[in-house]
């Protein structure tokens, strides 16, 4: 990774997490109002699913397809939660599942030393160190060549600068037009922008880190250290859910049981009764019993 990169990474992580202190401060201070917190939720919810979706689903797993106005719609709202071009987004993850804590993985928390500092250094790497490492390293020719072969898509990576701007200017003009002046604009930036930056990158990051260390695991012939962090799945859009989806990485289901909360698998339902979403991939409860059948034991 280059300088520049490195440094535009680390103002993409700092500056969101300054600000959630900021706005932590001016909550106390009662600076905020329902406007803001609704601003902030309905930001969060369309680029998270833009990132759970788009990105994830849809570009990575093809889960299932999607009308070409929702493929576009999608791939912005992804690129508006500002963790990286949807091509090198795509190249990274594809290269976590071939390689899914093992060398060559980018941000597995295992592997990285012995006893209480080895464990710490992981969760690091896997949670935040990654990004100043391997971030958008991955061979996009080899892990992402039908996203290059894509006109649009393509030319929607390439503007990820454009989209990472609109991405707070348009909470900002939402901001001015609530509260009106620049102090209504900035509101907006804060709290539909920066704001939801943070606690959007953090749930995401959670799932490279928490979800790959602690939790639960249903199917025992899963031989990496994925696993399900039920606690967390409302604030991953489902994505906690971690381990259920590397048992059955094209389901556009992760929370497989009736109880495993999974919005982002309702977004995708919806779409579907809509008419813009086919060909969804759905895993059978026989097929899940047989991963987690008991392997007869030897004579």
């Amino acid at each position: 990774m280059t300088p520049l990169a490195r440094r535009i990474n680390l103002t993409a992580v700092i500056l969101p997490l300054v600000s959630l202190v900021a706005a932590v401060i001016l909550l106390w201070g009662d600076a905020v109002d329902g406007y803001d917190l609704g601003l902030l939720v309905v930001m969060y919810l369309l680029t998270g699913f833009g990132v759970t979706v788009g990105f994830h689903r849809l570009f990575t797993h093809r889960s299932f397809a999607a009308a070409r106005p929702v493929e576009l719609t999608l791939a912005v709202l992804g690129q508006m939660a500002l963790q990286g071009p949807i091509v090198d987004w795509v190249a990274d993850h594809r290269k976590h599942h071939a390689f899914t804590d093992e060398e060559g993985d980018p941000h597995s928390p295992h592997g990285h030393g012995d006893g209480a500092g080895g464990v710490l250094r992981g969760l690091w790497h896997a949670h935040m160190g990654w990004l100043f490492v391997n971030q958008g390293q991955a061979k996009r020719s080899r892990f992402a060549r039908d996203l290059l072969d894509d006109p649009g898509l393509r030319r929607v990576s390439l503007a990820f600068p454009v989209v990472a701007i609109a991405s707070l200017v348009i909470p900002g003009l939402l901001g001015l037009a609530i509260h009106g002046g620049i102090a209504g604009f900035g509101r907006g930036v804060l709290w539909g922008g920066l704001v939801r930056i943070a606690l959007l990158h953090q749930s995401t990051w959670s799932v490279n880190s928490l979800c790959h260390f602690l939790g639960t695991r249903r199917f025992d012939d899963v031989e990496d250290h994925s696993t399900n962090v039920g606690w967390l799945a409302p604030l991953t859009l489902g994505e906690a859910y971690h381990h259920n989806h590397h048992a059955f990485p094209r389901s556009f289901r992760h929370g497989l049981r009736w109880y495993e909360v999974d919005p982002t698998a309702w977004v995708i339902v919806a779409l579907e009764r809509l008419g813009l979403a086919r060909d969804v991939v759905r895993i059978t409860p026989e097929r899940q019993r047989q991963r987690t059948a008991v392997p007869p034991t030897p004579a």
